[in-house]
């Protein structure tokens, strides 16, 4: 066979593994919010909404913040990163030893190799009052005692 056309036929198999991230994991992935209670409401600042325990399926390629609130309840916000998964970087180059290049800026560029961290997201709710007295590392304060007066003392025996 040619070694031309041997080339060839290499770079079309090459070309068609190119993105393989993206092929293999899609640039969404599923994403869970769990909060302790349940039933707090979630605003991401991506704009979805959900009331939680809630599984979205969301881009992979954008940092966020996710915020609960509920009644009787400190709002709560955690921001979520996009990240390179571990075995991102080798997808990445195995793009580019296969010959996919454009592949490995495709996977790159659409977030595809990335993961959402942390997933799940647990948020525990904490009751209103009680942060303030958390941040002070005491107890909310009690009433005052009120002081007694001393007993008088007897006068010294005088001489």
């Amino acid at each position: 066979m040619n070694p031309a056309l041997r080339l060839g036929g290499v770079l079309l198999c090459a070309a068609s593994l190119a993105a393989c991230a993206t092929v293999t994991r899609g640039t969404r992935q599923n994403y869970v919010i769990e909060t302790d209670p349940e039933g707090a409401q979630i605003a991401l600042s991506t704009g979805q909404t959900c009331t939680s325990p809630c599984r979205l399926r969301l881009p992979r390629k954008h940092d966020f913040v996710v915020t609960a609130t509920m009644a009787g309840f400190e709002p709560a916000s955690v921001e979520v990163e996009s990240r390179v998964r571990a075995g991102g970087v080798a997808g990445a180059a195995g793009n580019v030893l296969v010959g996919g290049i454009i592949g490995g800026i495709v996977d790159a560029s659409n977030g595809s190799m990335n993961d959402l961290r942390p997933n799940p997201l647990r948020i525990e709710m904490v009751p209103l009052g009680a942060a303030a007295a958390a941040v002070a590392g005491e107890p909310a304060p009690a009433e005052e005692p009120v002081a007694e007066p001393m007993p008088e003392a007897d006068p010294a025996p005088q001489r």
